[in-house]
């Protein structure tokens, strides 16, 4: 099959296996959102009198129909071709003669590829946003049901203050929440139609990116035609970063359910089925979700950083580097929904052992409010301080409960005054669910088929 760029010459053999990598194998999951674009692109030419209605009509035909093929895993990508691009052009050039050799006008490699990855990205960034608030929602649900129950707070890993497994819980579920909105503020500099670009420069043709945008639901175009192909690899780093920001939220959850629920403490019970074994020790069960949990968190990161190391030192304009960027952006969008859908599963299964963690509350837990009861008394704080500091023996008693209860302003303990984190959560489930809708109705308008914007499959009737 011939390459895009085909010369009269051949190129070096390793050459073309260093240059192709593994976008070959990366591109077999997009297939369905190039043809997507083309189709866009296809309509796009046609509005200008570059392709005739009926060119047109059968260069949609085919794009559907190699959509349907990728669906059931008849269509292949293979090394030869390089990336999926080829395989689709190749393919409607094979079937429709002339009529295929057409759809790549007024277009590049380049712009084609960002428009793909747009397409495609914004499909699993919604699907991440998704699973993001349904585990703040699950967070949510677990504070409210263990609000009263007692928990030891710790700084610097030693007994603090009195605190509650809603408190803890609640911390999770109001940072995710604040990264679930920062995701949407990115989502919607990502959904921008990069299409029209061509290889940084545009086109002497007169192409209506407003159109083709709209067409794949995109409600905004990215102007600046060089700016498109310089943020290649910029916007995946702005989603990757906040990626990496879940990660390390969902890192530290991981190390205090591992720490919690160890025999020594027992706060916690872990679901069997998220628990292995050893092959050797036949008592263990082994938190190595919640380890993994850690150890992605850190390749999270890792994937931000190489995508900015790949860029940090490019010129303008398209560079072959770029190609690099592909992969880490992609193993990113996986890596967060996997990790995201294993710690929903586990709070949702989680055991909270109420008797074990009232058993926690040393005496000396009680000390600053002690202290505090002292200043209502008339005391400074820096006597009462003293006092109780100096002479712990006598001010050792106090009730898990009462402590708790005694809290009473907006997210302590004794009022986590969840309702605002809930209509957050409540208000992003509305505009992901519109955002949906949204790319459900161009697809329709697109192909005149039902399909998943989520998946980006079509949905049989």
């Amino acid at each position: 099959m011939a390459k895009l760029w085909a010369k009269n010459y051949q190129v070096n053999s390793v050459l073309e296996d260093f240059t192709t990598g593994r976008d070959y194998l990366l591109d077999r999951q997009m297939v369905s959102a190039d043809c997507l674009a083309s189709i866009a692109h296809g309509a796009g030419l046609h509005k200008i009198g570059v392709l005739s209605a009926e060119d047109f009509g059968k260069l949609k035909t085919e794009l559907i129909h190699i959509i349907q093929l990728w669906q059931k895993g008849e269509f292949s990508v293979e090394k030869q071709h390089e990336d999926c691009h080829t395989s689709i052009e190749n393919y409607l050039t094979k079937q429709l003669g002339d009529a295929g050799k057409k759809i790549h006008t007024g277009r590049s490699r380049n712009d084609q590829v960002v428009t793909m990855m747009r397409v495609y990205g914004r499909s699993q960034i919604l699907n991440i946003r998704q699973m993001l608030n349904d585990l703040t929602t699950s967070l949510l649900s677990f504070a409210q049901s263990h609000k009263d129950v007692p928990m030891p707070g710790r700084t610097h890993m030693q007994i603090a203050m009195p605190s509650s497994v809603g408190l803890w819980a609640a911390a999770f579920a109001e940072e995710l929440a604040d990264l679930s909105d920062l995701l949407s503020h990115a989502y919607n500099i990502w959904n921008q139609n990069p299409l029209g670009a061509a290889a940084s420069y545009g086109v002497p043709l007169d192409l209506d990116r407003y159109f083709t945008g709209s067409l794949l639901g995109f409600p905004k175009v990215q102007n600046n035609v060089l700016y498109v192909i310089n943020s290649r690899g910029k916007l995946e780093t702005m989603i990757l970063d906040i990626l990496d920001q879940i990660g390390l939220t969902l890192s530290k959850v991981a190390q205090d359910l591992i720490l919690f629920s160890l025999p020594e403490f027992g706060y916690f019970t872990l679901p069997d089925e998220l628990c292995t074994g050893s092959s050797i020790m036949p008592q263990k069960k082994n938190p190595d979700g919640l380890e993994l949990m850690r150890g992605k968190s850190a390749s999270l990161g890792g994937y931000s950083q190489q995508v900015k190391n790949v860029l940090r030192s490019l010129p303008s304009g398209y560079n072959r580097d770029s190609q690099e960027t592909k992969e880490p952006f992609l193993l990113g969008l996986d890596t967060s929904y996997s990790m995201l859908a294993i710690t929903k599963l586990t709070f949702d299964k989680l055991v909270v052992n109420e008797e074990a963690l009232k058993a926690a509350f040393s005496p000396e837990i009680y000390a600053t409010d002690a202290a505090l009861k002292l200043v209502a008394q008339g005391v400074s704080f820096r006597d009462a301080y003293k006092e109780v500091g100096m002479n712990l023996d006598k001010y050792k008693e106090g009730d898990p409960i009462e402590s708790l209860n005694n809290r009473t302003y907006d997210g302590t303990a004794g009022k986590l005054n969840l309702d605002p984190c809930s209509k957050h959560v409540e208000e992003m489930d509305k505009l992901i669910d519109q955002q949906i809708r949204d790319l459900s109705q161009a697809y329709e308008a697109l192909t005149n088929l039902s399909v998943d914007p989520l998946t980006l499959t079509l949905i049989e009737e």
